[in-house]
């Protein structure tokens, strides 16, 4: 034997040992103890303890009819990778943390709605999947291949056959747009990403819409979308809105990675925040609260929501009953220094 190569310890190995079956051996370490005498148990515990016996994940997942294994896809392309969004990232954090204190692993995924998930969930026999940032028709059609219990994060579709944890995102886009009215701003622009059916920027849109047809603006407002959510794509909106939009004071970003691009293209053309141009972000997360100045923003509970998401997959893996189809969070608007009062003293 080379040196340094450790040889692992198997059931034939312990039943050698104990001088019983491999049958028994594998009853007593699937805690089958009814098969087995007290005697054999505590034997073939301590060999085993002695021996350094480390069962087989596969094997075990063959004999309990599951893997343990949670998948977490999300969407992928050929040219982009999938933590773009730091919003997913933490959102993954809370997953895995969550899934390793209940004794379950976590699969991370991208994938193509063309390509279909039927493969990964097959080949690698989840025991149910979360989808994060998927639009709502790559949704359903991905469902159609599978039948996997499926939690998703941010759906409006029908809920007939998943879980769905969303947050209110119209009452955030509202919110977001309502403070910049409340602090005199009357031209408001929208900065989002392109997605023309119903969903998270959509939702946030329409909020953004109601906040200023009651306060009685109107007229088509300044709407700059991104195929994606990024910090580039955001100083690419804050130059726009610097050199060819100077009659707005304010915007609306649908994520916190977009507000504060925007604030760094302003002032790579010399202007400031909050003097030039007002912002708000949607997210709350850490770089809202590091920038400069500090972000105002929609704040979610992004530890809740993957400990819901996590909770409602568990339970439906656990009970085998349904769950509830649809759970909406709350927001809240974090106030910091990126808004100017343009009222008079």
């Amino acid at each position: 034997m080379e040196e340094g190569v450790q040889v692992m310890t198997t059931l034939k190995d312990i039943a050698k040992e104990a001088g019983v079956t491999v049958m028994t051996v594998s009853n007593v370490i699937n805690g089958k103890y009814d098969k087995v005498s007290k005697s054999t148990v505590e034997t073939v515990t301590e060999i085993a303890r002695r021996l350094d016996y480390v069962p087989s994940a596969t094997a075990r997942s063959l004999v309990a009819k599951s893997s343990r294994l949670v998948g977490v896809l999300l969407p992928a392309t050929k040219d982009e990778g999938i933590f773009l969004s730091t919003h997913n990232v933490a959102v993954i954090g809370v997953i895995e943390r969550l899934l390793r204190e209940k004794g379950y692993y976590l699969l991370l995924r991208g994938v193509s709605a063309a390509e279909g998930v039927s493969g990964t969930l097959r080949s690698w026999n989840l025991d149910g999947a979360i989808f994060i940032g998927f639009l709502d028709s790559e949704i359903q059609q991905m469902r159609a291949s599978f039948d996997t219990p499926l939690v998703v994060l941010e759906s409006y579709a029908a809920h007939g056959d998943f879980m769905n944890v969303r947050l209110d995102d119209r009452r955030g886009g509202y919110l977001a747009t309502h403070h910049l009215i409340q602090n005199g701003h009357r031209s408001i622009a929208f900065v989002g990403t392109h997605k023309s059916e119903r969903g998270v920027d959509r939702e946030r849109y329409e909020g953004y819409l109601e906040a200023l047809r009651e306060a009685g603006i109107t007229g088509d407002p300044v709407t700059l979308l991104s195929h994606a959510v990024s910090y580039s794509n955001g100083v690419e909106a804050g130059t726009k809105l610097r050199r060819e939009h100077p009659e707005v004071t304010a915007v609306f970003a649908t994520a916190d990675q977009f507000a504060v691009g925007i604030m760094d293209g302003i002032h790579s053309l010399g202007g400031t925040v909050p003097d030039d141009l007002s912002v708000v972000g949607f997210d709350n997360l850490e770089i809202a609260a590091t920038s400069r100045p500090p972000l105002t923003t929609i704040t979610q509970d992004l530890n809740r929501k993957a400990a819901t998401a996590v909770d409602l997959l568990l339970q439906r893996l656990q009970s085998k009953r349904d769950q509830p189809g649809e759970t909406i969070l709350d927001v809240e608007l974090v106030e910091r220094k990126s808004v100017r009062n343009l009222k008079p003293a």
